[in-house]
């Protein structure tokens, strides 16, 4: 379907162009949500006709998506979620997660300005960008945690996935060997086989003896 914009989109073009998209991309979207118009000769009229009408809104609009982006970008935004121990989620953060977070925190943003390609399913720090404005975007960090704690510990760099137990396990074997100390256990092994093979001999010695010393006896009984 042929479509006039009536702003920028974003791999489309700009206000006033005249571009091919799919049908339904065009009936599920761009026509009902205002952006574009069906480029037929009544519509291209009519668009000529209230170009600079729609290009004062549009540069309205910008100037007030770029007032929020001001006080918007760079924000952080902490989601609390339940995950298994390697940090995946048990389920995802969503855009209308994301909207409804930035919208308790005092800026108004729908689903459809939150830009992920995919919801969030990792524990972490996340950068997302909030399209306020096809010319006007905004960068605010998502910290997903399991509590609040972990969401500090997060921020300052931590990584919530390792295991303490191993970290401490790791810590006690460094702490037992002292620096330039280090243990050959190829040659404790030989040393502990060689211990074994002379005890084994004066076993067999000893076996030996004691036949000769009971002969000894017998006779000078006899």
């Amino acid at each position: 379907m042929q479509i006039v914009l009536l702003e920028r989109i974003a791999k489309l073009g700009q206000m006033g162009d005249v571009v091919t998209v799919k049908d339904g991309y065009a009936r599920n979207f761009l026509l009902p949500q205002g952006k574009a118009l069906r480029a037929n000769k009544s519509n291209l009229a009519r668009f000529e006709t209230e170009r600079a009408q729609l290009e004062a809104r549009n540069l309205e609009r910008r100037e007030e998506a770029e007032a929020v982006s001001a006080k918007l970008d760079g924000q952080k935004f902490i989601v609390i979620r339940q995950s298994g121990d390697t940090g995946q989620l048990y389920g995802s953060v969503t855009p209308r997660d994301i909207s409804e977070l930035l919208s308790a925190g005092g800026f108004d943003v729908s689903r459809n300005q939150v830009a992920i390609d995919q919801p969030i399913k990792t524990l972490g720090l996340h950068n997302v960008s909030i399209m306020l404005h096809p010319e006007v975007a905004s960068n605010v960090i998502i910290n997903v945690a399991r509590t609040a704690d972990e969401a500090e510990r997060q921020e300052a760099g931590e990584d919530v996935t390792v295991e303490p137990g191993l970290e401490e396990e790791t810590l006690q074997v460094e702490e037992v060997f002292e620096e330039g100390v280090s243990v050959d256990v190829a040659d404790e092994a030989v040393e502990l086989a060689e211990e074994a093979e002379a005890e084994a001999e004066v076993a067999d010695v000893v076996e030996a003896e004691a036949p000769a010393e009971t002969e000894e006896e017998d006779a000078k009984q006899d």
